[in-house]
């Protein structure tokens, strides 16, 4: 795993803008393409069994969740929880996850956490970094099976008829992800309709909730937090469970950071785990405290080398988990210096490829920079 000092491509800009990735400099730089990764096919190897063995436990922690009662310590509203449990023991259909992972190269790639419910990223992970692929490195190749795979998995989608998409209003990067995520559904043979959260409503007369014309909604697509929605003042409707929503209510589960230390209690010393507890005495050196519900890297705490670092929030009421420390490989070419996790996807149960981001403190937040990757024999 080598990082790559790079010129940018003139006019990459327009490129990605005509693809769809209108939000490549948000924040002033985003996508970063004055560097790259270079990996060999071996390490693409061990990423990819690597994300589809903690999937597979993931699934298994999920199951152990539900059947042993454990529902409680996610900060789940009550209300939910038969919804949860019910939603799981159908197998109700999941489209794709993303694992944040720090990794350097060599050794096992370790879990920071399992964003299984809303995780973005995916025009640069999967459209952009493959056009810069092409024009950069044509003869080199990339883990990045995405578009193919989230094709391939709407078409195991059971139920038929128009899906709605929806996302929070006047925010261009989930709108982004969110038309690009309508697009692979309607190459996959679907008929459908993007819509605000904010548009959608309840019909009470028909027991259904409905778009921004009426109509009713059978299934959603909703690029909105299980945590967020199930908050909401029309949320009661939703057990009713008259829609077919994406990702299901078992996501509520395996997206939340209390399912960090089922993993390490069903999973002890395994290598792709970190030390995980729901209290911060039973952890021995250096450590993360995160809450179950951050986003964005909101409000987390590292406790390393005899420092502090804690990133302000909205989050923490809900509780926290306390993680061994694992910190993300540090590259610096004496310009810009960057830590460096690795995000990788999952769709259905398959590796779909990966996304990597830099950021110059050890905490990955929602301006970190995304920098394109490829890897050679």
């Amino acid at each position: 795993m080598i990082r790559e000092t790079l010129t940018p491509r003139n006019g990459w800009q327009k490129q990605f803008e005509a693809l769809g990735f209108s939000y490549h400099s948000i924040d002033g730089l985003y996508w970063d393409e004055r560097y790259a990764y270079r990996f060999t096919s071996a390490q693409i190897d061990c990423l990819e069994q690597a994300s589809e063995e903690l999937h597979q436990m993931c699934l298994q922690a999920v199951d152990h969740v539900i059947r042993q009662g454990r529902i409680e310590s996610f900060a789940i509203p009550p209300a939910f929880w038969s919804m949860v449990e019910q939603s799981w023991r159908e197998q109700e259909f999941s489209l794709f996850g993303r694992f944040d992972l720090s990794w350097n190269g060599s050794g096992a790639p370790k879990l920071l956490e399992y964003n299984a419910d809303t995780p973005t990223g995916l025009v640069e992970s999967s459209v952009a970094q493959w056009y810069w692929l092409q024009d950069v490195y044509p003869q080199a190749d990339q883990f990045n099976s995405l578009h193919e795979k989230l094709v391939a998995r709407w078409q195991t989608f059971p139920n038929k008829g128009l899906i709605h998409f929806s996302c929070a209003d006047a925010n261009e990067e989930d709108e982004g992800n969110l038309s690009y995520l309508r697009d692979t559904a309607i190459q996959a043979g679907f008929a459908t309709k993007q819509c605000s959260i904010e548009a959608l409503g309840w019909d009470a007369k028909n027991l259904s909730l409905v778009d921004d014309n009426d109509a009713q909604i059978k299934n959603l697509f909703k690029l909105y937090p299980w945590e967020w929605l199930c908050r909401e003042q029309f949320a009661p409707h939703l057990l009713r469970r008259s829609t077919q929503l994406i990702e299901p209510a078992w996501k509520m589960i395996l997206s939340n950071k209390a399912i960090l230390p089922i993993l390490w209690e069903l999973f002890p010393q395994h290598p792709n785990l970190l030390p995980a507890y729901t209290e911060a005495n039973k952890i021995s050196g250096d450590y993360v405290k995160k809450p179950l519900y951050s986003r964005e890297g909101e409000n987390i705490s590292i406790y390393a080398d005899g420092k502090e670092l804690h990133t302000p929030g909205e989050y923490g009421t809900e509780g926290f988990i306390y993680q061994g420390f694992a910190p993300q490989p540090k590259f610096d070419d004496g310009i810009t210096p960057a830590y460096t996790s690795i995000g990788a996807w999952i769709v259905g149960n398959e590796a779909a490829g990966i996304g990597l981001r830099e950021d110059e403190s050890l905490i990955t937040k929602n301006t970190s920079r995304f920098v394109p990757h490829y890897f050679v024999d």
